[in-house]
């Protein structure tokens, strides 16, 4: 499927009275505006980490959770943070491993850590590995043993041919023994001399359907979880494979090229620049799986595919979107139920400041899309609403799904652009609720572009934590607003988990609870549906039971009262409030 500029319908900004325009720049003293949510702490970089903004040798880049614990990748390794009282986290501890781009996971007692570049060494060195072939060389998925958090112990882990951007933790409902990993690897092929088994082909648009190139598939990485340290590749599967011609590369991202000629107009982004890459698809940036319907989306260069991983070792795509709109498909979020992907365009590869007043809201934007009988229907786009200066990398980046009952609301990083949170229960017409930004970052280049802003921004058990790739990791709290009340940030609070890694979802549900049936209530009169006197006997009798639950009243006395709110609402059985309303009834009853 091929989308069109015909079907925009990204938010649109006044950004007159916008706090966010025109921030003065400054680095860790940068001015910040805000609505709806606050900073509670930022800890800056330091010591083996810290270094000039610009400085891709430690660069901070994504998140997973443990426990109390947020573990932040680096491309110089990775930090643990303790953040049991997230309005004040500390840094525990560190653990120096070069190799970038150290996007990290976390599964029980196990950490996974990406690692795609050539100084990479198996023994975690800095010296580098230098040299077209180096056997001290790793490029891979790295697996720690993390049992005792403070001293992370290095298991063989597994090179890959590619190295590894990205990688995506899987877990088969019907096999609790292993776990999965879906690595994507976008740097070159390695030689065979260093890793056997590596093959490099040419990226071409002729049909390539004989050898086993490197290119055009991903690695799937089974790890047994009684003995990780043998972990290996199970499969590589061909997703972009033309089922027609059987051709490898067989998904086009962009009108087709005539080999050897360069792009025609129409062959080119909108903004004249080129497509990423040329002259297909041949890997993906990032996948988003979702174990329990069995699907995974995936972000993969030129395509948004919708993948059936009821087989996790087999993957077989049933999907696949393109959009002249898009350079480069990043990531891809499922809302809380599985029927929704938003998925994100990295234009200009997060280096770039790609949120001018002259670039389009559908560039470098959000493409939010329906999941429709095992299909992906687009449905709009979500830029960020406010313009961001040239000295600010800017465009759509990791995010993660903040669990309000009865809404889709993510809460997204836009590099220099800050944080956006949004809410996208109406696919068509999603809608910003809350945002965080800085002025640009002014050092060491006092007039120019100097890398920074949020790698990623992750809602987890009540807080919103983000890693800032210049300035360290920050922790912040919603505020309650017209667009998200009180209830509804203590119902999302109610959730909590173990651990958290944003590209292995589930659904989360919430246990019966008043801040539930409230924030039901706060909806209702957001919408317009639950107003007036009926709107205030609701709550009295909401606020007369959870009185008499605290006390010595019997069951039937506070199921009585919850009984009187959902006949009062006026709600239809079905709703979600009248729902909520008889499962906590059924619980105290």
């Amino acid at each position: 499927m091929l989308l069109g500029t015909s079907l925009f319908t990204a938010t649109a900004a006044s950004a007159e009275d916008d706090p966010r325009v025109d921030l003065p720049p400054g680095y860790l003293d940068a001015p910040t505006a805000a609505s709806n949510i606050k900073l509670l702490d930022s800890l800056p970089r330091v010591a083996p980490f810290d270094a000039a903004p610009g400085n891709f040798g430690f660069v901070n880049s994504d998140l997973a959770f443990s426990g109390d614990h947020a573990i932040v990748g680096n491309f110089n390794g990775f930090q643990v943070y303790d953040i049991a009282d997230a309005a004040a986290p500390t840094l525990r501890s560190s653990f120096v491993c070069p190799g970038g781009q150290g996007d990290v996971s976390v599964y029980g007692d196990l950490l996974f850590m990406s690692v795609e570049e050539t100084r990479g060494r198996i023994d975690c060195g800095t010296q580098g590995a230098p040299g077209p072939v180096n056997t001290d060389r790793f490029r891979g998925v790295r697996i720690f043993d993390i049992s005792d958090i403070d001293n992370p112990v290095q298991l063989p882990g597994v090179q890959t041919c590619r190295g590894s951007h990205t990688h995506t933790l899987v877990t088969d409902p019907d096999d609790p023994d292993n776990i999965y990993i879906y690595n994507s690897g976008t740097s070159g092929v390695r030689p065979a001399l260093e890793l056997e088994g590596c093959e490099n082909a040419a990226l071409t648009t002729q049909p390539v359907t004989t050898g086993n190139p490197t290119q055009w598939r991903i690695d799937v990485i089974k790890v047994p979880l009684a003995a990780p340290q043998t972990a290996a590749i199970v499969s590589q599967p061909r997703i972009f494979t033309d089922p027609a011609t059987g051709a490898f590369n067989g998904l086009q991202n962009t009108p087709p090229l005539v080999q050897g000629q360069p792009p025609t107009p129409e062959q080119t982004h909108p903004s004249g620049v080129g497509y990423s890459p040329l002259p297909n698809t041949n890997t993906c940036h990032d996948v988003t799986a979702f174990p329990e319907i069995g699907l995974l989306a995936g972000a993969c260069q030129g395509n948004g595919l919708l993948v059936d991983i009821s087989d996790p070792v087999n993957p077989v795509r049933i999907d696949a979107v393109s959009d002249p709109n898009f350079s480069y498909w990043h990531s891809a979020t499922f809302n809380n139920d599985g029927t929704k992907v938003i998925f994100t365009d990295e234009w200009g590869g997060g280096t770039q400041p790609r949120c001018r007043e002259t670039d389009q809201p559908q560039w470098g934007a959000d493409a939010l899309f329906d999941i429709v009988d095992g299909k992906l229907e687009f449905a709009s786009y979500y830029k960020l609403p406010v313009v961001q200066t040239s000295q600010e990398n800017c465009v759509a980046h990791n995010g993660s799904i903040v669990p309000v009952p009865g809404r889709d609301i993510m809460v997204q990083a836009w590099y220099q652009g800050g944080l956006s949170v949004i809410d996208f229960t109406d696919t068509a017409n999603p809608v910003e609720i809350a945002f965080l930004d800085r002025g640009p970052i002014n050092t060491p280049n006092p007039s120019g572009l100097n890398l920074g802003g949020y790698w990623s921004t992750y809602w987890y058990n009540g807080n919103v934590l983000g890693s800032e790739i210049a300035r360290g990791f920050e922790s912040l709290a919603f505020t309650p607003s017209e667009h998200l009340s009180a209830n509804e940030i203590a119902a999302a609070g109610e959730i909590q988990l173990a651990e958290f890694n944003a590209q292995l979802q589930s659904e989360l549900v919430h246990d019966p609870s008043f801040a539930v049936v409230r924030s039901y209530v706060d909806q209702a009169e957001r919408d317009g549906s639950l107003t007036g006197n009926a709107l205030k006997q609701v709550r009295k009798s909401i606020d007369q039971a959870e009185k008499l639950a605290g006390g010595s009243a019997s069951g039937a006395a506070v199921t009585k009262h919850l009984d009187n709110a959902a006949r009062t609402s006026g709600a239809a059985a079905d709703s979600n409030l009248v729902l909520a309303l008889q499962a906590l009834a059924g619980t105290l009853g």
